[in-house]
């Protein structure tokens, strides 16, 4: 007997430990690990010779070919393959065909999921979709539970912006998810509260980055959390919280978990690694929502992290030019920031070269969890039977990293010019390199749509 493909020599890192010893792969699975003598014979051996093998990295929040971002799902799937990213969860949008779509157009939320889904001719990396409600209707409700059977097994919803809807949409769609066992995920800004403090900045002529984060403070995102994760205990839904930034909607998450309510939520690479300095440094480019905050914010972070009232980090990878968002105010030009290329350096040079958290932390945030999280079983992990979704990972190769090297759309970073030590050298999807030395290797169409399971958050 023989396989395709035995990757030894290195360092395999899963959620609970580090061990030296081969993995073998077989028509897209891994089939076996352990010592190299004990696997079978290999037509193709690969040598991670002082490199890490991890499981492919999920990441649970990304946007590409819609509204919030420019990419094409050739150009984002090829950033995430550049940065280990194995699987991505976008969305599939309610009422949208384009930049001008009016939000509250009848138009169900299936064909959104479909236009998405057809992107996969283009993917390098397999990707699942969240639904995406962009207005209160009754229609959604009729197609929830064939959306469900489909794989869609997550809505979100945003409590800000135009497209935001009340509290009580947002109980009425918990109450549904939970007779079926969906995820709602929530951005959480209080928006008659940020819409107000906006209004007095603009009116003041504070019109310099710096003051961007002032239009929405800590407290909007707390509240809005809290909000939302009231409800979802009530209904007894299942809540994910996205792009969590702030101290003050940890402290919301820390306390709804105390009680085993079904609360999860994730934090984003850059409010880990990027402090509130970034507005006077990269100006409008930085405007993200919720903003990057202060340092304070940027410590709670990790210390929700490492107790699991976070369990997540994603990227909410979004991309735009830089024409887009500079010379201008910031309350004009569009939100968000690319990352996804970058997110597994980046956040290795700070959580671990820098504040000493463990490989198995790494991958039980970046992988184990974010695939748990949202019924993907075959990712996230080295296990025999699952997919052979795998990084080959450098943790000595610094690099600088700098917008020149972005696969996607985007023109500019945030991290233009930081050196990290530590390097994806290749990335496998399904036992194919799709990525290799900075390099695409692979043909777009090799990622696949994934239809995603109803997630145990009991387990």
């Amino acid at each position: 007997m023989s396989v395709e493909t035995v990757i030894a020599g290195g360092t395999l890192v899963t959620a609970t430990a580090t061990v030296e010893a081969a993995v073998a792969i077989d028509d897209g699975s891994i089939v076996g690990v352990g010592s190299e003598h004990s696997l079978p014979d290999a037509e193709n051996r690969i040598d991670a010779t002082g490199q890490l093998v991890l499981p492919g990295v999920v990441d649970p929040h990304v946007h590409a070919d819609d509204h919030v971002s420019i990419d094409s799902y050739q150009t984002a799937t090829s950033a995430a393959a550049l940065g280990g990213v194995t699987t991505v969860i976008d969305f599939g949008w309610q009422a949208y065909d384009g930049p001008e779509s009016p939000w509250d157009d009848p138009a169900p939320l299936a064909k959104g999921v479909d236009e998405k889904r057809a992107n996969a001719e283009e993917a390098l990396v397999d990707f699942g979709l969240h639904g995406g409600i962009l207005r209160e209707g009754e229609d959604l409700f009729a197609e929830i539970p064939d959306l469900i059977e489909a794989g869609i097994t997550s809505f979100k919803m945003y409590t800000a912006y135009e497209f935001g809807v009340s509290n009580g949409y947002l109980r009425r769609v918990f109450d549904t998810l939970a007779d079926h066992g969906a995820v709602g995920v929530v951005h959480t800004e209080d928006d008659a509260v940020c819409q107000s403090l906006s209004a007095e900045l603009q009116d003041a002529g504070a019109d310099d980055p710096e003051s961007y984060p002032q239009s929405r403070p800590p407290y909007t995102e707390a509240m809005a959390a809290d909000d939302a994760a009231r409800i979802a205990r009530e209904t007894g839904g299942k809540y994910y919280g996205f792009h969590t930034s702030c101290r003050a909607a940890g402290e919301v998450f820390d306390q709804f978990q105390e009680d085993g309510s079904q609360i999860r939520a994730e934090t984003c690479t850059h409010y880990t690694a990027l402090d509130d300095s970034i507005h006077a440094d990269r100006g409008t480019l930085a405007k993200i929502a919720p903003p990057i905050r202060s340092p304070d914010d940027v410590e709670a972070m990790f210390e929700y992290l490492e107790r699991g009232v976070l369990s997540v980090v994603s990227t909410d990878h979004v991309a735009q030019l830089r024409a887009s968002k500079e010379d201008r105010p910031w309350w004009e030009g569009p939100y968000g920031a690319n990352s996804i290329q970058v997110s597994l350096p980046v956040f290795h040079d700070e959580a671990v070269n820098e504040r000493g958290f463990s490989y198995p932390f790494l991958v039980r945030i970046m992988c184990a969890n974010p695939a748990a999280t949202f019924g993907l079983p075959n990712k996230g992990t080295l296990d025999p039977g699952t997919d052979a979704d795998i990084v080959l990972f450098d943790p000595e190769k610094t690099q600088t990293i700098t917008a020149e090297d972005n696969a996607s759309k985007a023109d500019y970073s945030l991290y233009e010019g930081r050196t990290v030590t530590g390097a994806v050298t290749k990335t496998l999807v399904r036992g194919t390199v799709v990525a290799e030395d900075g390099d695409i290797v692979a043909e777009p169409g090799h990622g696949r749509f994934i239809e995603r399971e109803i997630p145990n958050w009991d387990a």
